[in-house]
């Protein structure tokens, strides 16, 4: 073995182990989705058991979104034998964001306790800063709790992107007075236009007490368990602040004209 081989070999491994160290850094500096809240409910109905579930992710990376998150969630009778098992695919979770979610099935047995597991977020590199990444406006909502039981909300939701948007989420997080996550109920807004609202309708009856209901978090975010569609909306930009013309006529003269020394150059 040559010289020049021996030094070309050893370049190389020092560049395989440093790529290697940048991969290993890279993967302990992203953390893990947090669980900063969730709940469940079961309520009886005429066809069987209502089970309900709200909850909370939290992505406390700047640069990298969390993708094809999965929650599985498994209703147990009093026996301790599984009554239902569901595995509900996730919406992206953005850079340094929150993903508010809920669910519900309906049992012909009853269960007696539920839980919620999750599958761990594939980490997707963020084509943009955080702030590009902007919130969808939810906008003049109402409740009505009815004597059935159940709890409606309605309200309009918008884009801020140039881009018109397909599908929107749209869910609704149910506290009480002081606070604390009683449920939720998730529903879909289509072909969403810019500078334009749609409607939506949310009807939630798996509540346990909706006597105890005292706010409704609606919030808006991109439909599937990819990044794609909000960073496409992304880059193609947000839509300006100030579209209005000018209602006033032109200056005769440009105020940027020259001052000249010996008159008075203003128009």
């Amino acid at each position: 073995m040559t010289h020049s081989i021996r030094i070309v070999g050893a370049l190389a491994l020092l560049l395989v182990a440093g790529c290697s160290g940048e991969e290993k850094r890279q993967a302990v500096a992203l953390q893990p989705l947090t669980v900063k809240e969730q709940v469940s409910s079961i309520v009886k109905g005429d066809d069987g058991y209502a089970v309900n579930w709200a909850g909370v992710l939290v992505n406390a990376n700047r640069w990298h979104f969390g993708e094809h998150v999965v929650a599985t969630v498994v209703a147990k009778d009093a026996r301790g034998n599984e009554v239902v098992r569901i595995e509900q695919p996730l919406d992206a979770v953005p850079p340094a964001g929150t993903l508010p979610f809920s669910g519900q099935v309906v049992v012909e047995d009853k269960p007696a306790d539920v839980s919620i597991q999750y599958r761990p977020a594939r980490w997707h590199q963020a084509g943009r800063i955080v702030s590009a990444f902007k919130p969808f406006p939810v906008s003049d909502v109402m409740t009505d709790r009815k004597d059935d039981g159940a709890y409606l909300i309605t309200g309009y939701v918008g884009s801020p992107y140039v881009l018109p948007v397909r599908s929107l989420a749209v869910t609704a997080l149910l506290r009480d007075k002081r606070g604390k996550l009683l449920g939720g109920g998730s529903t879909f807004a289509d072909d969403v236009q810019p500078g334009e609202k749609r409607r939506f309708i949310l009807q939630i009856k798996s509540v346990e007490d909706t006597g105890e209901i005292a706010t409704a978090e609606v919030t808006a975010r991109t439909w599937g368990s990819s990044s794609r569609p909000y960073e496409q909306l992304a880059f193609g930009g947000v839509i300006p602040a100030n579209t209005a013309k000018p209602t006033t006529p032109p200056f005769t003269r440009d105020r940027g004209a020259q001052l000249t020394v010996n008159g008075d150059s203003r128009p």
